[in-house]
């Protein structure tokens, strides 16, 4: 769920503290098949995903990492975020699975920081280590961001493509199952996707409350800003969901209502096989935009 947003702060911590980490494989079939089959019916996709992995890892490795997220710049985290240590814990109660984690359950600035302290003290780490690797972590996670920014910048200024802004969470747009398939149906089509999630978070959450001045979710904020700073740089946006998402079907929604004068498909991806429909329908939406651009149109 989060390592999409975190796995360079991550990687870089548990190197720098002499830690030696798995990664599960990216998502397949099999992982969502396995985590379908742990999960009741009304589960997220990303959970279901989520359960997969660590299925997965089961076996593999001392401890499976799974924190508890419920804050992030103060603004408060989707439950499932807050509750999937606990999920975890409770699904795999009966393989004796051994978990670590921190635990972010406060609205104040250094939150984080002591919560990854008090993981790495857990882990009898020495504290000259686990404060030089903390800072060497959140470092490089910066740098990552930035460049990544940057570069996306770049594309918006030089690209003469369609420029199709992709609005979805980190766990959706990273995903080999979920995201990374519609990034390279957009490419199929001869046109440039930009990714809201490689926006400035702390830029986009700041033009986000232009937006809206009571959204609570950290995510969702971060994707709303996003498209208050790039519509005005892209042809279309798309916005992607992975069922049964209760924060994007609010928030989707209002986005849609408020730039009434941009071109915007939502599409919502599930745990059924076959990408036909998705695939039409992104075709018919790029056709659209590029003929009301051939036409001068302004958005």
């Amino acid at each position: 769920m989060l390592w999409y947003k975190n796995e360079k702060f991550w990687t870089t911590f548990f190197t720098e503290i002499g830690v030696e980490y798995v990664v599960s494989p990216e998502t397949d079939r099999a992982i969502l098949t396995r985590g379908e089959m742990l999960s009741i019916d009304e589960t997220c996709l990303p959970v279901k995903l989520l359960l997969g992995h660590v299925d997965w890892l089961i076996g593999k490795c001392d401890y499976v990492f799974v924190p508890r997220m419920a804050f992030r710049h103060k603004l408060q985290m989707c439950t499932r975020f807050m509750a999937q240590t606990d999920l975890v814990a409770n699904t795999f109660r009966e393989r004796d699975v051994r978990l670590l984690f921190y635990s972010v359950g406060e609205d104040k600035p250094d939150a984080e920081q002591e919560a990854v302290y008090k993981m790495a003290k857990y882990l009898k780490v020495k504290k000259s280590v686990y404060k030089s690797a903390y800072q060497t972590a959140k470092q490089a996670q910066m740098f990552f961001e930035r460049f990544r920014t940057e570069r996306q910048h770049e594309k918006i200024e030089t690209s003469e493509k369609l420029k199709i802004l992709l609005v979805a969470h980190a766990y959706c747009i990273g995903d080999a199952y979920i995201g990374k398939p519609v990034i390279g149906m957009i490419k199929a089509l001869g046109c440039e996707p930009i990714i809201a999630e490689y926006g400035d978070e702390r830029d986009c959450i700041r033009a986000s409350y232009t937006v809206s001045e009571n959204m609570p979710w950290a995510y969702n904020r971060h994707l709303v800003g996003a498209v208050a700073l790039y519509k005005e740089h892209v042809d279309g946006i798309v916005m992607l969901t992975a069922f049964p998402c209760g924060t994007d079907s609010m928030v989707n929604e209002y986005v849609i209502r408020t730039f009434k004068d941009t071109p915007i498909i939502t599409l919502t991806v599930d745990a059924q096989d076959g990408s036909a429909g998705i695939e039409t329908r992104l075709e018919s939406f790029v056709d659209i935009i590029a003929l009301r651009k051939e036409r001068g149109y302004d958005a």
